[in-house]
């Protein structure tokens, strides 16, 4: 039933289960549901979802007044909330933990600017190292599945660059054994981000608590030749005696899990609709051997690359099918909470009545699959962020430029910090894969997009597919 409320408020949709409010047909599909609401409703209703009153803005011209709106309308404890619970580090009290939070927030600046070259220049060479490692006897053609190939170098190449290097004999078993419990953990990422109780979740809280034992101080001490930023996030962490070394060491875990959590979908989808489309791996095969050509540096396993971030830059037909498969599987929830009671103002006279406490949510992936903005928003089309060679910035809905057309990473306060340093590294895994060696698909079979991680950020593939490769001759 959709009743008023307050004068001002938008229109509320109820569930019939009090608690549960819409909660069960959302998880099911949240794209199709808020689309039917939007048809009956228009542009901005809330919704009753398991307790919590969420109000969607779905007009994108709108976003904008969301998101400059950051002083009423909050995002980090929202997020600390649920990263303490799904982390399991205790909460970033201002009490116990005085400026932990901003300090913490300070240290992005090490994964932008001169730092990000510097990370990037390290996560370059340790990409090429694993992929020689993995692929050197590939004279023939070798047979892999795709996600689990992408999860292994990504998972490698991040661990290496942000924490250093294992020094044992068997230091790729060790990081493989972490690998393959942080798969475990984060198949029960969804439910634990829906609230629901570890204890619930079989093996989860025992695997958890393996991961946080990995990053205790003892263990990290061992690794060699890790990155800045997380070497000043130890540094805050030593000022705060209240901190313990579990806490300490889950707060690294959850910073892994950030690092990695969306990048490996994310890079399994640019693999997979490049393989799937062969004039976009020719386009940006071809845009790729073309820049080596130019800076005159050889492909093949034994060289080492390097990349500017300027050339990195240019690479606008990697850039754009990178961005054309982001906009494809991101689905992620942008969400801000309500400090007050007050009216938001949007364009065209529009108020919301908000009360204190309410959400009110942003849910990008309707814009990434409107007709309007995006012509045939199934097809993937590898070119469509380039116009006359050069990177396409401008896309319109009703005639009017849009501001916001592409929002994987989230948005103003909530924008993910290690987006540049992601993007980098996808470049990179595409770039060494391409010019090193000819690869193809295996099998022929559709990959749907697996729904469960809805609202939460890239979603995995529903099944894994065979595909080969061999070294360029």
């Amino acid at each position: 039933s959709v009743f008023n409320r307050k004068t001002g408020e938008p229109p509320l949709i109820n569930g019939w289960i009090p608690y549960l409010g819409k909660a069960l047909i959302f998880r099911k599909d949240a794209f199709k549901f808020l689309l039917d609401q939007q048809k009956k409703l228009g542009d901005i209703f809330t919704v009753h979802i398991a307790g919590r009153y969420i109000t969607f803005i779905m007009d994108p011209f709108q976003y904008v007044y969301v998101i400059r709106n950051s002083k009423q309308l909050e995002f980090h404890e929202f997020a600390n909330k649920m990263a303490s619970k799904t982390f399991d580090y205790p909460a970033l009290s201002k009490g116990k933990f005085p400026d932990l939070k901003e300090n913490l927030h300070r240290i992005y600046q090490y994964l932008q600017g001169k730092p990000l070259d510097i990370i990037s220049d390290h996560m370059m060479k340790n990409l090429q190292d694993i992929f020689e490692w993995k692929c050197s006897q590939a004279t023939d053609w070798e047979t892999e599945k795709m996600y689990k190939f992408c999860c292994s170098v990504m998972f490698e190449a991040s661990f290496v660059t942000l924490y250093g290097r294992v020094p044992a004999a068997d230091g790729h078993k060790v990081i493989s054994e972490i690998r393959d419990k942080f798969i475990k953990f984060d198949a029960s990422f969804p439910y634990l981000a829906a609230n629901i109780p570890i204890e619930l979740l079989g093996a989860t809280k025992k695997v958890r608590k393996e991961l946080i034992h990995h990053f205790l101080l003892q263990n990290m001490t061992k690794w060699l030749g890790g990155s800045k930023v997380v070497q000043a996030r130890q540094d805050i962490f030593e000022k705060y005696e209240l901190l313990g070394d579990y806490d300490k060491a889950a707060h690294h875990f959850a910073f892994l899990w950030a690092s990695v959590g969306n990048t490996i979908p994310a890079t399994f989808w640019a693999m997979y609709y490049l393989l799937r489309h062969p004039e976009a791996l020719a386009a940006v095969r071809d845009e790729i051997d073309h820049l080596l050509q130019s800076t005159g540096q050889k492909r093949g396993p034994t060289y080492n690359i390097h990349l500017t971030r300027e050339q990195l830059d240019n690479l606008v037909y990697l850039e754009s099918a990178l961005n054309e498969s982001l906009r494809m599987c991101s689905s992620s929830m942008n969400i801000r909470i309500s400090q007050e009671d007050f009216v938001l103002k949007l364009e065209g006279n529009q108020e919301v009545g908000l009360r204190k406490g309410d959400w009110i949510a942003l849910y990008p992936q309707i814009l990434h699959m409107d007709p309007e903005v995006y012509e045939d928003p199934k097809e993937y089309k590898f070119d469509r962020y380039i116009e006359n060679g050069k990177k396409k910035t401008t896309f319109y809905k009703a005639g009017r430029k849009l501001k916001y057309f592409l929002m994987p990473f989230g948005s103003g306060i909530s924008m993910c910090p290690g987006r540049f340093l992601a993007m980098n590294e996808m470049k990179m895994f595409l770039f060494i894969l391409l010019s090193h060696f000819d690869v193809e698909l295996a099998e022929n079979k559709a990959v749907r997009l697996d729904n469960s991680r809805m609202g939460l950020g890239i979603l995995l593939p529903d099944v894994d597919i065979a595909f080969r490769y061999k070294l360029r001759s």
